[in-house]
């Protein structure tokens, strides 16, 4: 170590004038001390105080350049070193030097400054801020032959793609171009690999999912695909994966997705509308998930709900029933919610099964395919009259609706829950439909679900309070009044921030409970004529005139 000592006083000597050959064999010296003992060199360089004079050393012009950068990179790989890097200003100095053209100098300039800023946020956004990315990305073309070079871009690409604001900067830069070119010419599993990681971060961007569909990423995906579906070896179970899942990445893009789709008749949309015939769960999962990302707009949904997609995912559905992944039961009801959205879909769905293929997930135990199956089953029946009695009159789906708007650890589930009992009701206007579901002890929960913190709910809830009202008074009467209704009402009337369409159905629910002796008295024990009478004057001309009807019906009552 002795020698060490000697090499770090020369250095700082030699810094200032000397022969490159002395220099060379101090930064010699270092990296042989590193290699045998990194952490104890590490800090007596740092005590030295030779980091200063390396920044001042790092220049494109000296023949040492390489070495100090690999010094650099060496003690940087110790994150108490880090700090002292960038406070003895070796950034700026680095960042020059990836504008030269000496690959090593490159090489190690390229780790010097990956490792300074590893893991760090803010050290990363400065490198981005310092315009390191179109440089590094000029890097990966000219030097593609390299890969050392090549492996030390993507390392870099890795992690400055997992900050937001470097997407906006790469979707400016033809980083699409050369990562598909590159990924072209990869036969190794770890290179693809590397590859992948970078692209991932990056196809979150919108900008750049179309730049890698126009690159010709999707053609290399769907060829992964093909070679690695039949195999059991991990790899190419691995590379099927990742490829499968960026495909669905992509498509979450609404220009690449529509790009894709090409009015139905796209190679690569009827490709993944195979996978889901698959045997392998992975492509059955990202099949689904690809429809549910076409499904995203009327059109492309009209368009494959009329060339039999609803057959082929119920008959995915099909295979899962019985202790079936659950990941594929929740993205194959994801695709058909989204289905079932065009007005125009809904009975041909209706006429094709799909709520009996659904009811039969109604026993799983899985929060992400309850609240699927919710939503699928409400998008269905939206105007769908005979639909809604008939979901409405089953017992067993009622029951489990109540069960489940009591989840409160699962507040999508319970959410849906309650929309899907209010469903039934509004779009039944079915005497028996509201039997079911105040025999089952749903009453109390949509009755709760008319305080929900968001005002569409709310809604749904009051309409459904009163058609029940109107329909079926004097077999919910209890129910309402022990779920204290008229209470409710008084306080939403009362409560200035109700929104008009609130305060205007909550009036005409309290006029239609008038019929009900119990609760006209609880209504006579509440101020509700002061409130009312208030809401005469209120901007919305609805809910001024609604104010009006109900001060009279309330006045001639009482």
């Amino acid at each position: 170590m002795d020698n060490l000592s000697d090499a770090l006083k020369k250095l700082k000597i030699t810094a200032v004038d000397s022969t490159a050959d002395s220099l060379e064999g101090c930064l010699d010296c270092l990296l042989q001390a590193l290699a045998q003992n990194n952490t104890e060199t590490s800090e007596k360089i740092q005590k030295s105080g030779i980091l200063q004079v390396f920044a001042s050393l790092l220049t494109p012009q000296s023949s040492c350049t390489a070495k100090i950068a690999n010094v650099i990179a060496e003690v940087a790989k110790n994150e108490f070193m880090r700090n002292p890097c960038v406070d003895a200003g070796l950034i700026p100095p680095l960042v020059q030097l990836l504008n030269c053209k000496d690959q090593d100098v490159l090489l190690q300039t390229g780790r010097a400054l990956g490792n300074i800023c590893y893991d760090s946020h803010t050290l990363q956004s400065q490198l981005i801020n310092m315009g390191v990315i179109p440089t590094l990305v000029k890097l990966l073309g000219i030097h593609c032959q390299n890969s050392a070079l090549t492996e030390m871009c993507l390392v870099a690409f890795g992690n400055l793609a997992e900050l937001e604001s470097s997407k906006e900067q790469f979707a400016y830069t033809n980083i699409a171009e050369e990562l598909v070119k590159l990924f072209k010419k990869q036969i190794e599993h770890d290179k693809k690999e590397m590859i992948f990681e970078v692209l991932a971060p990056l196809a979150e961007n919108d900008i750049i999912k179309l730049q890698l569909v126009e690159a010709g990423l999707v053609e290399c995906l769907l060829e992964i695909v093909q070679k690695t579906v039949d195999s059991d070896k991990e790899d190419d179970i691995a590379e099927l994966k990742t490829a499968s899942d960026l495909m669905v990445l992509l498509l979450l893009g609404d220009e690449s997705m529509q790009k894709l789709f090409e009015g139905g008749k796209g190679s690569v949309f009827q490709r993944v509308l195979l996978w889901i015939l698959s045997n392998s769960h992975q492509l059955q999962l990202a099949g689904a998930l690809a429809i549910a990302n076409f499904a995203r707009n009327d059109g492309n949904c009209i368009h494959m709900v009329d060339n039999g997609i609803v057959q082929k995912l119920m008959d995915l559905l099909d295979r899962h029933v019985e202790d079936g992944n659950v990941t594929v039961q929740h993205a194959a009801l994801s695709a058909l919610r989204n289905l079932a959205i065009p007005v125009v879909n809904k009975a041909k769905m209706l006429s094709a099964g799909v709520a009996e293929a659904v009811l039969k997930f109604l026993r799983s135990e899985m929060p992400p395919v309850q609240f699927k199956l919710l939503g699928t089953l409400r998008m269905l029946i939206d105007a769908q009259a005979e639909a809604a009695e008939q979901l409405g009159k089953n017992v067993k789906l009622v029951e489990r609706l109540v069960e489940w708007c009591e989840a409160k650890d699962h507040a999508g589930v319970m959410g849906e829950s309650n929309r899907l009992l209010s469903a039934l009701i509004r779009h039944s206007k079915s005497k028996d439909v509201i039997r079911t579901i105040v025999q089952s002890g749903g009453i109390k929960h949509l009755v709760t679900m008319a305080t929900s913190e968001h005002v569409i709910m709310q809604n749904e809830a009051l309409v459904a309070l009163a058609l029940i009202a109107a329909l079926e008074l004097a077999t919910a009467e209890k129910d309402l009044e022990s779920a204290q209704l008229v209470q409710i009402l008084h306080r939403l009337l009362s409560d200035e921030r109700s929104a008009p369409e609130i305060k205007y159905n909550s009036m005409v629910l309290i006029c239609a409970l008038m019929g009900s002796e119990l609760l006209h008295k609880e209504v006579q024990s509440l101020a509700f004529l002061d409130v009312v009478s208030k809401l005469r004057s209120h901007e919305n001309k609805t809910v001024a005139q609604q104010a009006s009807l109900t001060e009279q019906r309330l006045a001639v009552e009482s």
